[in-house]
Formats: C-alpha cells, structure tokens, sequence
C-alpha cells in the first residue's frame, strides 16, 4: 500500500467467525431440491449432475452477497430448469426461511457449545483473527464489518465471542431490503464520509464481493483464503476465487500477523 490505512472493513463468516462452516454444504443440496422438486428422486443422473454443478458454480459467485438475493438466483434456476410449476414456486422469502432453518439447526448447536463453555473464541475463529483485529485497533485504524448475513444475528454472534466492540465504525448486515444495505453500499460510505483515497482504505474478506467493490473503489484488498474446518491453512478453491475477483493480497490466516502488519504499514 502506498498510503496511510485509516479506515478498514471485514466480512465476517469465513474471514473472522466460522460459527457458520459449511453453509455451503446445507445451501447447496437445498437448492438442488428446490429446482427438482418433486422429480428429485426420478431425475436422469445427467440432469441431476447439470443442476449440481450450476447451483455450486452459482453458490461460488454469489458468496458474500446478501442472502436473500442468494435466493433471487434461486427462483431463477427453479424457473429455467422448469420442473416445478409456477404455482408452487417460492418467493425469494420463502426459500431463504426454508435454507436458515436448516442453516440454523447447525450454527444453533455450536452457539450452544460456545454458551455452555465447551468452545472458546479460538475454536470459532480463523487463527490469529482477533488478535489482528486488536493490532489494527492500537495502531489506529478505525474498524468496520459487513456481512450478508441477518443484521441481528451478525450482533448476536459477534456480541457472543467477545469483539463486537472493537468495530467502532459499525456492524452491518441485511435488513431484509437490498435497497438500503449491500456491501457495495457501505464501502462507499466509507469512502465517502471519510474523504479516502485508495489504500487509506482496506478490506479483507473470503468472498468476490467485497474484494471487487474494494478494488472499484481504489482500495487495498486482502484476501483471505481460508480453510474453516481446520480455522489455518490454505483453501485452494477460496484462493482461485480471490485471485479472479482482483485480491491485492492473499492470506490463509492471521497467524503470521506480525509479518503482515510491517508488510502493510512499512513498520
């Protein structure tokens, strides 16, 4: 970077919190029932692997956005591949109310761990994630955080491992309606209100979209490619993806934090 980082926002599922590892695993086959209907079980094994490998290739360009735009695509795929009639096609509302319950049944139980004692911030965190966050915080760098996620639940569950706090430029999430919050939204809000210039400003997120909108906006963007099961390592799927939406930067983790705060501060 070139010039004082001043301001800097985060994703959170993937990037800091993977209270919510393997939504993809409850997103995609829900999909997949969605389009199919009730042929789900008399598909052609062709058909079925065309519908799979759309719904993955779909659920990879979509990751960060908002999930009930996630369900926009949805009814789209549901429509062009026609085996469910009209009638009985969901609004975007609808399949996202079906994809949280079955979404919530898993992060619900590692809250639960987390609240009994059993799980600690270090077992819900990318590796070295919220002690950078605290690095950027004494050198002076005002924090935001923008998920596609609920609102509530991004408070909810940043409340409950202990760095809510530490974004004092705001938490942002969906509010139920694309036309007051998206991640593109809130970079340039940021920009704006604080007058930046290209790398005053940083991002560091697992997913396209806001290493895109970074990028459009003159911005520093760091990927980070993460491996949640694990919380350190390389994911190389994430990486290919980081690499195509323009990453300045690539990391696995935090966990050699020290090496990247005098990469991006020069000391």
């Amino acid at each position: 970077p070139a010039g004082p980082i001043q301001h800097c926002l985060f994703d959170h599922d993937g990037t800091i919190s993977t209270l919510r590892e393997g939504w993809e695993k409850v997103m995609e086959p829900m999909m997949i029932r969605a389009i199919l209907g009730d042929d789900y079980s008399r598909v052609t094994e062709e058909e079925f692997h065309q519908v799979t490998a759309r719904v993955r290739d779909y659920i990879d360009q979509s990751t960060g956005i908002q999930t009930i735009l996630q369900m926009e695509g949805l009814v789209d795929m549901v429509r062009q591949f026609g085996h469910v009639s009209e009638e009985d096609i969901l609004d975007p509302r609808g399949y996202k109310e079906v994809y949280n319950k079955a979404l919530m049944d898993l992060v619900s139980g590692r809250i639960q761990q987390v609240l009994d004692g059993e799980l600690d911030v270090e077992d819900t965190t990318v590796k070295g994630a919220v002690a950078f966050l605290h690095d950027l915080r004494e050198r002076g760098v005002k924090l935001y955080l923008a998920s596609g996620t609920d609102e509530a639940d991004v408070k909810r569950e940043t409340e409950l491992l202990g760095y809510a706090g530490l974004f004092e430029g705001g938490l942002y999430g969906a509010v139920g309606d694309v036309a007051k919050y998206s991640k593109k939204m809130v970079v340039e809000r940021i920009m704006r209100e604080n007058h930046l210039r290209g790398p005053q400003f940083m991002c560091f997120g697992d997913g396209p979209v806001e290493i895109r909108e970074t990028r459009k906006s003159g911005g520093f963007a760091v990927g980070v490619a993460s491996d949640e099961i694990r919380r350190f390592g390389l994911n190389a799927e994430k990486r290919t993806r980081l690499v195509r939406a323009g990453a300045d930067l690539i990391i696995p983790d935090f966990s050699q934090r020290e090496k990247l705060l005098r990469y991006l501060f020069g000391q």
